[in-house]
């Protein structure tokens, strides 16, 4: 339960002490780290390597000893058994700060849950790499759906579904370092598909590893760095609804010094009315190693988006009209304009075989220049510091790894709101300055009982303070402050069958702290929230062959006062908060992809193949005994949700094929459920030429070709009115997206 402070007391407070303990920590961890470097040169028995044994050979016909002989014969060497090099290991010539893919899927391997490596090459050269929507299409458990232009609604198991503005319930790292604002709030429109290396995904308290416990996880967007990219790469994409980008990147590395840059800029009309887009982005690393175990490396992240914003309409004219914007929207010029400078620095130290630390700073400058229902203008500042520890060590003979950490990460924003006149600003409504102050300590130990067994017990603390202080007194003082603090444990078995299959349980709690912006229309009374927690049950298993590859999690999460939100107004980007009393989220996500023939065309050891990608996830999302809705559905996302595409893929580069989206059941969209969405089939076609080793590539992508009316996104409510309730957001039409790459 929040504390509920009066709005000018400031005592001298918890959050301060913990922010100066956090702090601390760090010269700590540094000190623990030296101790363990000094452990570690002592004469310790060090950890067994991982061994194959070389078959055994035959014993040759024994000879008879010659009878002249003077000297005995020599002893034959033991056999040197080769040992498998870890596969997390940093490669030689390779960066401490950044694993590559193959170390990034080699560590969450060992997570006891469901978490997922999307490559760029699962998506950047197959695709326009429009939206997150195209990185994330065929991980299971994510539904996310684009609304207009680059914007686009995510939910993880369930997580904001209330929230179709912003995003809320999954926390943003790039290059594992925050991207949310400090109070919990996230932009899709900072994100550049065609930046990353990989993308990873953590589901839930999966995220552990970066101290998050929100309820939908985490993802981390990873860049290349100049020891893993080209020299030079540049791409060019063309598209319906006038869509156009150009992208260009480059890397290298000369003795200590590394460098990677890339920038982008796109546009776009949109498809439907009053949708056109702009938006420049670009990113920059800078990496130094110090020596051989010490690296540190330095991050510029800016973007420039101008977006104009269609808004929701009514079901009837998202089906029978689908490009129509919203009439308000387009007399008041609704729009959403972002300006952001994010600077950082990461430092890793190597003290030992398997011990690391991790530490750095951040700081983010973000302009948010809004005309919706009022004109908003936003200032945003947020900074923070962050360190971690990783050991992998011997414990009576047993393996064990070690992680613990802390993160910091505080802001403030100034939040003006003005008249929205025609898309201008007129007369101040109100003003207020928001701090959200947040120390997140998290740990987490991994004991193998068995050499491929492991139990896995962690743990998060969060305190979490926010306070909102009202500069326009003339409609009353809305000033009010409240503070959480909540722990979130976690206990999992891990069974590594092998190195490339694993079978998984856990049982986690994960909490979320009402954002700012859910509260904009509650005033001081949304101090009152309660917070989310939740606990989850989860079992899985992950596994890749040379020919198939599979990922199955079932889960159940039971939560306690889930945020939700009602739209008075009956548009989706009004919300008040309210907390449910109890939900049940639970489902099953499958993830498969198999290569169904081979040799049909080519033989040899590099065959053709016509390769299959499927993901379905099912959600059984619903109250439990609410007083209002009882077991109603919960509104907001489909029960059922499938994605698979069948590509034929031919050695010399060259690959075609089909791909299917379904949603077979409408879902509700209020929690009455008496309004809901309709079902829909999509059917797109992709061709291209992307050779393993080749400076050039090149795709076509057609999507939606029965050109089908369906409802992409939408908000939710309590009760809906057909006639009146703007909560749809229209899916695109047909459309076809081409691309070239090169790269040397």
């Amino acid at each position: 339960m929040p504390s509920i402070l009066p709005p000018r007391v400031r005592p001298p407070t918890r959050s301060l002490r913990l922010q100066i303990a956090a702090a601390a920590v760090l010269p700590v961890l540094s000190a623990v780290a030296i101790r363990h470097t000094a452990q570690a040169q002592s004469p310790t028995q060090p950890l067994p390597p991982v061994t194959v044994e070389a078959p055994k050979q035959k014993a040759a016909p024994k000879k008879a000893a010659p009878k002249a002989a003077t000297t005995a014969p020599k002893a034959a060497p033991a056999p040197v058994q080769p040992t498998i090099a870890d596969p997390a290991a940093t490669p030689p010539g390779g960066s401490l700060t950044v694993p590559t893919t193959m170390q990034a899927q080699a560590i969450l391997a060992r997570v006891p849950g469901s978490v997922v490596v999307v490559p760029d090459t699962a998506y950047k050269y197959t695709t326009p790499a429009l939206t997150i929507k195209d990185v994330l299409d065929y991980v299971p458990g994510v539904f996310a759906q684009p609304k207009w232009g680059e914007d686009t609604r995510l939910s993880i198991r369930g997580s904001g579904l209330s929230r179709n503005f912003h995003l809320r319930g999954v926390e943003l790292f790039l290059d594992g370092i925050p991207i949310n604002t400090a109070d919990g709030f996230g932009d899709f429109q900072e994100i550049d598909p065609t930046a990353y290396r990989y993308v990873e995904v953590y589901k839930g308290a999966n995220a552990l590893r970066f101290g998050a416990s929100s309820l939908g996880g985490a993802i981390n967007f990873v860049t290349p760095t100049g020891r893993d990219a080209s020299l030079f790469g540049a791409s060019a994409d063309i598209g319906s609804f006038g869509f156009k980008r150009l992208q260009s990147s480059s890397g290298g590395a000369s003795g200590p010094v590394d460098y990677f840059v890339t920038g982008s800029w796109q546009e776009q009309d949109g498809f439907r009315q009053h949708s056109w887009a702009e938006s420049t982005r670009a990113s920059a690393s800078l990496g130094y190693q110090l020596s051989p175990d010490v690296e540190t490396r330095f991050y510029v992240n800016a973007n420039e988006v101008r977006q104009r914003n269609p808004g929701s309409v009514t079901k009837d004219v998202a089906l029978a009209s689908p490009t129509t914007a919203a009439a308000v929207n387009v007399i008041d010029d609704w729009q959403r304009n972002i300006d952001t400078l994010r600077i950082a620095n990461k430092t890793t130290v190597r003290i030992a075989p398997g011990t690391t630390v991790e530490f750095g700073v951040f700081g983010v400058d973000r302009h948010l220049m809004h005309p919706i229902f009022q004109w908003l203008d936003y200032k945003y500042e947020d900074y923070g510091v962050f360190g971690r520890i990783n050991d992998e060590s011997n414990i009576g003979g047993f393996k064990n790894r070690f992680l613990l950490g802390v993160t910091l990460h505080n802001g403030s924003y100034d939040a003006d709101q003005y008249v929205n006149t025609g898309g201008h600003k007129g007369a101040l409504l109100s003003s207020s300055r928001n701090d959200a102050d947040n120390v997140a300590v998290y740990t987490e130990n991994a004991f193998y009982l068995l050499p491929k067994v492991a139990f896995v017990a962690g743990v998060q603390y969060l305190n979490a303070q926010r306070e909102l202080t009202d500069k326009l007194l003339s409609d009353g003082d809305q000033s009010g402050r409240s503070a959480f603090g909540v722990w979130s444990p976690k206990v999992g078995l891990l069974w590594e069958v092998d190195r490339a299959w694993q079978v998984y349980g856990n049982v986690s709690r994960s909490a979320e702290v009402p954002s700012f912006g859910e509260n904009s229309f509650a005033s001081a009374s949304a101090f009152d929230a309660k917070l989310q927690t939740a606990t989850t049950y989860e079992l899985g298993t992950r596994g890749r062959r040379p020919d198939y590859s599979w990922d199955l999690a079932l889960y159940r999460m039971n939560i306690d006062h889930e945020l939700q939100c009602t739209f008075p107004f009956g548009i989706a980007d009004f919300c008040v908060i309210q907390n449910a009393d109890k939900t049940i989220h639970q489902g099953i996500e499958i993830g498969f992809g198999a290569a169904v023939l081979k040799s049909m065309l080519v033989h040899g050891p590099n065959p053709d193949r016509l390769w299959l990608n499927f993901a379905y996830t099912f959600s059984d999302f619903r109250f439990e005994n609410d007083p209002l809705y009882g077991n109603n559905e919960l509104p907001g996302a489909p029960r059922h949700f499938l994605r698979t595409e069948l590509l034929y893929k031919h050695p010399s580069g060259v690959f075609l094929g089909p791909n299917v989206e379904w949603v077979p059941r409408a879902y509700y969209v209020d929690s009455a459920n008496t309004l809901d969405t309709e079902p829909y089939v999509l059917w797109g076609l992709k061709a291209g030429y992307n050779p393993e080793k080749s400076m050039f590539s090149m795709y076509v992508d057609a999507r939606n070709l029965a050109d089908t009316h369906y409802i992409a996104s939408t908000g939710i409510t309590n009760v809906a009115n057909p006639a009146v309730t703007s909560l749809f957001e229209p899916g695109t039409g047909r459309a076809v997206y081409a691309g070239v790459k090169y790269k040397w």
